[in-house]
């Protein structure tokens, strides 16, 4: 038997496959979104362990979108301290003046410069991040030499312990310096959520006995295990598209389509993607939300507007939708379920 679990921000859909029969189960998603898969695995398994539980998620993705991450540091170069928000010179709208680019993930007063000859002891009296929830190292010269990353990286997490470090020369160990650091950012801005989801479900579906195995679905449409994606969420945040997209190609590929769109719309966002001749394109650098992530994933197109995305009037009175969804409790008005807020859907 083989369990195949997709939790959205409003659904958790579970799949299981036993001796050719398909069984299927979907269930609104928990405020402790493990605890829908646990009781989807119940359902369909009634107590037997399954052989392995392949897992899509969009923990990483939802937080991304409403931006529910953590409060994140950033510790870099003097003078490069605002790289993130100063970017490439390529607008994301060449001809709307008025279109801007995300705010950057770090607030300006905590991204701290040290200058190039610090390698030795940093004076962390000198760093104030208090209540600060992740930690973001990355020095423009890391790609070719990591030690001073790893060297600051130490000190930190023994000035700071308990507080997860995300460094560039692991997250993104490549050149150009604006694309590796905003990388690591998003990834430490993901660390929290994403590990405390991974490690709880990792207890209740693996530790427990409910599977033997748990791999997690990459954004390129490979696979990793829990405990890698808890530590680079970078490579999942598309996670539950990519899956829905390696499905399609699969359909696309018996019906003899040539070319075709998937759609999938969830309820925090809707994902679309290119299939041509069979194969989807797999980019090693894209925008999510206007974020830069350069670590390989599908060719997905996101929009933060699915099913429960909250619709709202802004200051100049225009409707607006999400990027807030709803969620599944009580979820959007129209469940009748308690909800109030009018949503897509």
């Amino acid at each position: 038997m083989i369990l195949g679990a997709d939790v959205g921000g409003t659904f958790t859909d579970i799949v299981l496959v036993d001796g050719g029969q398909i069984s299927i189960e979907k269930i609104p998603t928990s405020a402790v979104q493990s605890e829908a898969v646990v009781e989807g695995v119940e359902r369909l398994a009634r107590g037997a362990p399954v052989a392995a539980l392949i897992h899509g998620t969009t923990a990483a993705t939802n937080a991304l979108l409403e931006r529910a991450g953590a409060r994140v540091a950033l510790i870099t170069d003097a003078g490069f301290e605002d790289v993130i928000e100063i970017g490439r010179q390529d607008r994301p709208s060449l001809y709307d003046p008025f279109h801007d680019r995300p705010e950057p993930l770090v607030d300006r007063e905590l991204r701290f410069g040290l200058r190039p000859d610090d390698i030795g002891e940093v004076d962390i009296g000198d760093i104030d991040i208090a209540g600060v929830e992740a930690i973001a190292v990355a020095f423009i010269d890391a790609d070719i030499d990591p030690g001073r990353e790893e060297s600051v990286a130490r000190q930190v997490s023994v000035a700071f312990p308990g507080v997860p470090i995300s460094i560039s020369s692991v997250v993104s160990p490549e050149f150009r310096e604006f694309e590796r650091i905003s990388t690591t950012v998003l990834n430490a801005y993901l660390v929290p959520i994403t590990r405390n989801y991974m490690t709880a479900l990792d207890e209740k579906i693996v530790s427990s006995g409910r599977a033997h195995s748990m791999a997690v679905m990459r954004s390129s449409g490979g696979l990793m295990s829990a405990r890698d994606a808890a530590e680079l969420p970078t490579a999942v945040v598309l996670s539950g598209p990519a899956g829905g997209v390696v499905a399609a190609r699969d359909y696309a590929v018996s019906l003899q389509i040539d070319q075709a769109v998937s759609f999938d719309m969830g309820g925090t966002s809707t994902d679309v993607c290119r299939i041509s001749a069979g194969e989807v394109e797999v980019s090693y650098e894209r925008s999510i939300d206007g974020y830069v992530c350069r670590l390989p994933s599908v060719g997905i197109h996101t929009v933060g507007a699915g099913g429960g995305s909250v619709a709202w009037i802004d200051a100049g009175g225009s409707l607006r939708v999400g990027p807030r969804s709803a969620g599944s409790i009580p979820g959007p008005a129209c469940y009748g379920r308690g909800g109030t807020e009018p949503t897509v859907t």
